[in-house]
């Protein structure tokens, strides 16, 4: 009885805190998807300028929304939303897979560079595994890897996958993502929750031939549950290794095991698991320090019966390991459900105030773009004008870089201004404006970050377009590429 008081005490102290200051450290995310062009290009083969433009559109309608980040998916089925020496351009840009944009650009370096003008990261999200999503009507390049190595893969139901038990597989997914991070100026790499596929009733994954050659005497769930493992830790050492600055988040399915399989499992009654139906051993990556983040699809609402969310949101943020914790709202829902839960305007609201209750969840994910077009049960409506109404930086890593930057100078302008100037060797995207109310203490978890510049060097700010009462101080700090921000310096 004690803990459980101890417990809700600090539960109902947290909850008061955070109605009061609004975190300055918060993940939040959208996932683009373009696979069946899901979200982005709105259909194929579109004019170049009206994939640019629907992308702006995109972009802007987040950030109004508070959005820190895009989860971009820009490999779907061993394809390419950019110029690749591996794998053809994607249909889904021009109707025909292998033909390039007309007039010709980088798809990716523009979203990039698009998303990083509006202070947002840019995750790159690639499917593993998936290399033709419908074998009969999906576009296929003669120099597509299907025909090019057609002994790599295996047809399953109506997709054809990458073999993961074979070596040479999992060294052209790591060549591709090598690739990306030499050559792109990326946030990080996403994978998502399709490893070894989900199960067909009835139908066995055909994977037989490799687990007789590659199998060395393991049982073929244990061989498939390596071969993913060998992958994870072979793209996390390839991206630490070209650029360690970049990070590595997997998006699993929203149970890891049910604990009447694993006394480490949640308890929950999934019908399918990563461990034992992907065959993704999650627990395993994060306690190794694989990856950077894990993001589950809690794609379920908060009064399901048998994967509860509170119960999940929980059980994951006690099995981090140290590690971040995103979590993934299913706001697509909403638009699939005619009663209910999810046609609840509170149910979004609900999910977010549990996360933010609970240290160990920095932050969401939600699923996916096109769902806010129609501003579902006002949801575009609660983030812009409460729970995301003020900015919040990403959430450093500080495995990555504890070093904060060194703080900005400033210098008072004959308009009433303030010039903003930063001197530091190491590159920073901008700096952070902080509101501090009238006899508060002077330290950094009393004020409201309430703007974030983007610049490299030198910015101007106007002091009276600043959301402060006049007797509210101002700071300013410089903010690097991992989030960590320098000491403060009074501009007003």
């Amino acid at each position: 009885m004690r803990t459980f008081i101890i417990t809700l005490f600090c539960t109902v102290y947290s909850i008061c805190l955070l109605a009061q200051k609004p975190p300055q450290y918060e993940f939040r995310a959208v996932w683009i998807a373009t696979v069946e062009n899901i979200d982005w290009p709105s259909k194929k083969n579109l004019p170049v300028e009206q994939q640019k433009a629907e992308f702006i559109r995109l972009l802007d309608l987040h950030a109004r929304n508070g959005m820190n980040a895009v989860v971009m998916q820009i490999r779907p089925v061993a394809d390419a939303f950019y110029p690749s020496r591996f794998e053809p351009w994607s249909e889904y840009l021009s109707g025909k897979q292998g033909l390039p944009p007309t007039p010709y650009y980088d798809p990716l370096q523009f979203m990039i560079e698009e998303t990083h003008k509006r202070g947002m990261e840019f995750h790159a999200w690639m499917n593993p595994y998936r290399a033709v999503f419908n074998v009969t009507r999906s576009s296929i390049s003669p120099n597509h890897v299907t025909r090019l190595f057609p002994h790599w893969f295996l047809t399953y139901g109506s997709t054809r996958y990458f073999d993961p038990g074979i070596p040479e597989v999992r060294e052209h997914v790591t060549r591709v993502v090598k690739d990306l991070v030499e050559r792109y100026d990326l946030d990080a790499v996403h994978f998502d929750d399709y490893f070894y596929p989900y199960r067909i009733a009835g139908k066995e994954f055909p994977d037989a031939a490799s687990f007789f050659k590659y199998g060395n005497g393991l049982t073929k769930e244990d061989w498939r549950r390596s071969n993913v493992d060998s992958i994870i830790k072979m793209l996390s050492e390839t991206i630490k290794s070209v650029n360690p600055r970049v990070k590595f988040g997997i998006s699993p399915f929203g149970v890891w095991r049910n604990s009447n399989k694993d006394p480490r499992g949640s308890n929950s009654k999934a019908g399918v698991t990563n461990y034992d139906d992907l065959y993704a051993d999650i627990l395993l990556w994060l306690e190794k320090g694989w990856i950077d983040y894990v993001a589950p699809q809690l794609y379920w609402e908060t009064t399901h019966s048998y994967v509860g969310y509170y119960m999940l949101l929980n059980w994951w943020a006690n099995n981090t390991y140290g590690n971040h914790l995103y979590i993934g709202h299913g706001i697509y829902r909403t638009l699939e459900a005619r009663t209910g839960t999810w046609k609840n305007r509170n149910e979004i609201p609900n999910q977010i105030k549990a996360i933010r209750a609970n240290p160990n969840v920095h932050g969401s994910i939600y699923f996916s773009s096109s769902t806010f077009k129609s501003n579902p049960n006002g949801w575009n409506d609660s983030l812009r004008n409460n729970y995301y109404k003020y900015p919040a930086l990403v959430p450093p890593m500080r495995w990555i870089d504890s070093i904060p930057p060194i703080a900005c100078l400033q210098e008072k302008q004959d308009n009433g201004e303030v010039r903003l100037y930063y001197r530091g060797a190491e590159p920073i995207k901008g700096f952070a404006v902080y509101t501090l109310a009238d006899g508060e203490m002077e330290a950094i978890n009393n004020a409201i970050l309430v703007k974030i510049l983007i610049a490299d060097k030198t910015v101007d700010i106007d002091l009276s377009t600043i959301p402060a009462k006049r007797s509210d101080k101002i700071f300013v700090s410089s903010v690097d590429r991992n989030n960590n921000v320098s000491e403060w310096v009074q501009v007003r």
